[in-house]
């Protein structure tokens, strides 16, 4: 059966702007429904890098922090730490990183909390029985949430194509011992023929892997497949290298996306913002311009839907001249042109896995 993805566009008007969009999406979808009262609600959202602007605003936030109010429900705002050394590694460079970028309680309303601790070891292996794992590392608060509500930007990402409500999910809720485990198989490699021996990749390489002598070369034993040599090279000599099938990534997010929604049934919304789009990662310390106008807000309780909503609606929209864009035919997959992979693979073992469906009828509010 198709499940119901609602979507917002961006055209407002008086008495109808797009954080009151936001509470029309929630009543339409009936999200309410997964809010008992006194629940301790975990809003998983990506509270941005130090540098980088296309992250959800944090007046979407507490707008859903006030909804789920309406329910007598208790919000909190919650993300992980990261695998890679930025601003977000422990929990007081993350906290100090969110407040910066404006989720401070003035503006949420909400206390934040990290979800896997002071340095990202408060965690639980959680069963999955997948493929790859049989069980994942998910961050206690996202755990121990009574309701989960996940609001995720829509954007393309570097080695998974794009990233949405999956992947918010997956590598989001992970601690960062889990982050490594679904990155293990990803290593770096330096196409000689192409380095220009500029060092940019050593200066931005968190694990000091790289050495540079004319040429860039990166330690195996020390790379953690992080990706900041592969984003960060001027000239595209760094490429991303799987030890296996590139789609074993995709499906270790999806694991781990079962893994935070484990034991959750009825209780877990979310929304996807398809604006902004940028052409990689908000885990990086900047972005670039966005790659297609600006699509509006999704959600359904369906996190597999939801993707493919967003996923063939960005892909539906022009792309926008003077980007990373240029040139691109239309009607084919912008994604897979930016990073190099196919991200339906994800879609599909999502699916398999019992996430959702596919399958969607888009009801425009």
């Amino acid at each position: 059966m198709a499940a119901e993805v609602f979507w917002a566009d961006m055209r407002t008007e008086k008495g109808k702007n797009l954080v009151d969009k936001v509470a029309t999406l929630w009543r339409k979808a009936g999200f309410q429904k997964a809010i008992a009262p006194e629940d301790l609600v975990a809003i998983k959202i990506h509270f941005g890098e130090r540098g980088n602007l296309a992250y959800i605003n944090p007046v979407f936030a507490r707008q859903v922090v006030e909804l789920v109010k309406t329910g007598r429900g208790k919000p909190f705002l919650t993300d992980s730490n990261t695998l890679y050394v930025g601003s977000r590694s422990n929990a007081v460079d993350h906290l100090q990183t969110a407040i910066e970028n404006g989720f401070a309680y003035a503006v949420a309303g909400a206390p934040l909390i990290i979800a896997d601790g002071l340095k990202g070891k408060d965690y639980f292996e959680v069963p999955v029985n997948g493929k790859h794992f049989q069980q994942v590392k998910i961050s206690s608060a996202i755990y121990h949430a009574d309701s989960l509500v996940v609001m995720s930007h829509f954007k393309g990402h570097e080695l998974t194509s794009f990233g949405g409500t999956i992947k918010n999910l997956g590598m989001g809720c992970g601690s960062p011992s889990g982050k490594q485990m679904m990155h293990s198989d990803v290593l770096p490699e330096v196409r000689e023929e192409k380095c220009i021996g500029c060092g940019k990749c050593r200066r931005w390489c968190p694990a000091g892997a790289i050495t540079v002598n004319g040429k860039a070369s990166i330690n195996a034993e020390l790379c953690i497949g992080c990706g900041e040599c592969t984003v960060t090279c001027p000239v595209r000599a760094i490429k991303a290298s799987f030890k296996s099938d590139p789609v074993v990534l995709q499906e270790k997010i999806v694991e781990f996306a079962r893994g935070a929604l484990k034991d959750k049934e009825n209780k877990c919304v979310f929304f996807n913002f398809v604006t902004h789009v940028a052409p990689e990662c908000d885990c990086n310390s900047w972005n670039d311009a966005a790659i297609i106008p600006d699509v509006g807000i999704l959600a359904s309780w369906d996190p597999v839907a939801l993707d493919q909503a967003s996923f063939d609606l960005a892909n539906a929209q022009p792309a926008l001249p003077g980007t990373r864009l240029d040139g691109h035919e239309g009607g084919k997959d912008k994604f897979l042109a930016l990073s190099g992979y196919d991200g339906t693979p994800l879609l599909k073992y999502a699916e398999e896995m019992g996430l959702g469906t596919r399958e969607y009828n888009l009801v425009k509010i």
